[in-house]
């Protein structure tokens, strides 16, 4: 488990519940963790896909013939099924965020922790890295950015900041950035602070929510009839969009009603929202802010 210690393992899969027979994909493949206990429990029929656009995880691919490794981003999950034939599955778990490993990897710029180019991306190959929204981006957008993605109530500030120092240098690496923003740091909430303006950056790199949308939008479809969807989220942002889109089928407004007061909200809802036990969280501090939805198809 040095790649990524699963969280929520046995919780996330037992919300699944799994059928011998049935077909499962696993959207954020990373270390396998899940996809592994996924495979326990399937039967010699049953049928599990992975989806990890990062090169990284094709070093953990699972030597399974119920197994496929699909190196795309999931927001494309009815597109690449269809590829292999499949239009409609049992289940679908999703762990957000980013992995231990690509936490841990200095180079991959994600870190708070280490110095590294500021990278983020977690398709090497898509074109826009942390380095040019932190040296292109105009201030306005950067405040938006940081505002809407970060949370953060001194955006504005923290943009002019970086936008002043690059003028004077090129910031290129996570160290400089953090030192750029020295004076917003303060010593009781450093590291609070600087780690949502990297969620904000990162988040707007790998256009995160973007992602998310475009796969709960197609989750309805997807599902079989008893079929479930089981979604851990580590930030506000990303579990406001899960839980309100299985709630109301959307991500802003409200559904319409027909005459008798009815609204077509495809998903249900299953069980309560499920959180870390203390134990966890002491052996594994990444799990302190995950928190486990579950779904299934409205009847």
């Amino acid at each position: 488990m040095s790649y990524h210690n699963p969280v929520l393992l046995q919780e996330s899969v037992d919300a699944l519940a799994i059928k011998k027979d049935g077909v499962y994909v696993d959207v954020t493949f990373g270390g396998g963790g899940h996809s592994k206990e996924i495979l326990k429990r399937l039967g010699g029929n049953g049928k599990l896909f992975g989806f990890d656009q990062d090169p990284d995880a094709q070093g953990n691919v699972i030597d399974d013939e119920r197994f496929v490794l699909i190196p795309e981003n999931f927001r494309y999950i009815s597109r690449f099924l269809r590829f292999y034939d499949v239009r409609k599955i049992d289940g679908v778990l999703a762990d957000l965020g980013v992995s231990s490993h690509q936490f841990d990897e200095a180079d991959r710029g994600f870190s708070t922790r280490f110095d590294g180019d500021l990278d983020m991306r977690m398709n090497q190959k898509s074109k826009t890295s942390a380095k040019e929204i932190i040296n292109d981006y105009s201030e306005e957008k950067l405040a938006e950015i940081l505002f809407l993605y970060g949370e953060l109530r001194n955006s504005r500030n923290i943009a002019k900041t970086i936008v002043g120092k690059r003028e004077e240098e090129k910031i290129e690496t996570s160290l400089q950035l953090r030192k750029v923003l020295q004076r917003h740091l303060p010593k009781a909430k450093e590291h609070k602070i600087i780690a949502q303006i990297f969620q904000a950056i990162r988040i707007e790199v790998n256009e995160e929510l973007d992602v998310l949308k475009e796969f709960l939008e197609q989750i309805p479809n997807l599902l079989n009839e008893e079929g479930r969807l089981s979604v851990i989220s580590y930030h506000s942002l990303e579990d406001r969009l899960v839980k309100r889109f299985i709630r109301t089928g959307l991500f802003s407004g409200e559904p319409v009603k027909d005459i008798f007061g009815n609204s077509n909200v495809p998903l249900q809802k299953v069980g309560k929202l499920i959180v870390p036990t203390p134990q966890e969280i002491k052996i594994n501090n990444r799990a302190r802010s995950a928190k486990l939805r579950i779904a299934t198809i409205k009847h």
